[in-house]
């Protein structure tokens, strides 16, 4: 076990001590995020209503063995859509942090490690991405193409890859000159060598934990988006259109909104913890946790 001698004093640098630097929160954000995940990907199997179902006569319900959580403004059951709306929010959320960290990550470090015309050409066409408006964007696309999961998740994808290609190119960038680099060029390594087994083991470290917090930021835009009626039509639930069906209902029946919008605050609470904590434990810098 390794031993570090701090003024005299003597720390562990184990697997252990780093478990303590993750904290209690850390775990509690990581496990919600899992009983999300889970809950979304058996959502087909669990004991729970259809999330379309109407009941006219149980309108607005309250909490009770046959509806857990009880049932919104037309009798449907809030469990089951709240399932399934995790469902629409992480797919989107998901995928097109993906798409953004794969075409992103590896513009970025094409552009950090052989710099010149391509680096500029990159750092051109992310500027023009960032300074176009991604209302209008979206707006556009999903008028001409149609508001299904697919074409949202690849818009936001779209708009996710400057932030990405900024984050690989700064990292590959304060890489491409360092010693394992210089020594992997002399020993006379291709340059596909040097991006695939030098430096894309070290960017995907805080490309990881960025994407992470790309997850959380997609899933507030998804949600933003559905409740503007931009996000997947009706009957199929969305956290967004729950929020934004239940602010009719706030002064008789306010929990109708107050859920869906918690279980968003949660979620996306608890990926920008996993991010944060990840992002400091691969920062380089002295004391980054």
């Amino acid at each position: 076990m390794a031993v570090l001698e701090i003024d005299g004093d003597t720390a562990l640098a184990s697997p252990v001590a780093k478990r303590r630097k993750l904290g209690g929160l850390f775990l509690c954000a990581v496990a919600w995020v899992l009983l999300i995940g889970l809950a979304a990907v058996f959502a087909t199997i669990l004991p729970i209503a259809s999330p379309t179902d109407m009941d006219m006569l149980g309108k607005r319900a309250l909490p009770s063995a046959e509806h857990l959580l009880g049932t919104d403004s037309l009798g449907r059951d809030i469990l089951s859509r709240l399932i399934y709306g995790a469902r629409v929010s992480l797919t989107v959320g998901l995928l097109s942090s993906v798409i953004g960290v794969t075409i992103g990550g590896a513009l970025g470090m094409l552009a950090g490690y052989f710099r010149g015309r391509l680096e500029t050409l990159t750092v051109g066409g992310v500027d023009v991405l960032l300074a176009f408006p991604p209302l209008v964007f979206l707006l556009a696309v999903l008028a001409y193409l149609g508001q299904t999961v697919l074409n949202i998740t690849l818009v936001i994808g779209v708009l996710s890859i400057p932030a990405f290609t900024r984050v690989a190119r700064a990292v590959t960038l304060s890489l491409s000159e360092r010693e394992f680099v210089v020594a992997a060029r002399a020993l006379g390594a291709t340059h596909g060598r040097i991006l695939l087994r030098e430096l894309l083991p070290n960017v995907s470290l805080p490309l990881v934990a960025f994407f992470l917090l790309g997850v959380a930021v997609t899933i507030v835009v998804e949600g933003a988006l559905s409740f503007l009626g931009l996000g997947v039509p009706p009957p199929a639930p969305s956290w967004g259109s729950m929020i934004a069906e239940g602010r009719e209902s706030l002064d008789i029946a306010p929990w109708l909104a107050f859920l869906p919008a918690g279980t968003m605050f949660i979620t996306v609470l608890a990926f920008n913890i996993i991010g944060d904590t990840l992002r400091a434990l691969t920062d380089p810098r002295p004391g980054a946790l």
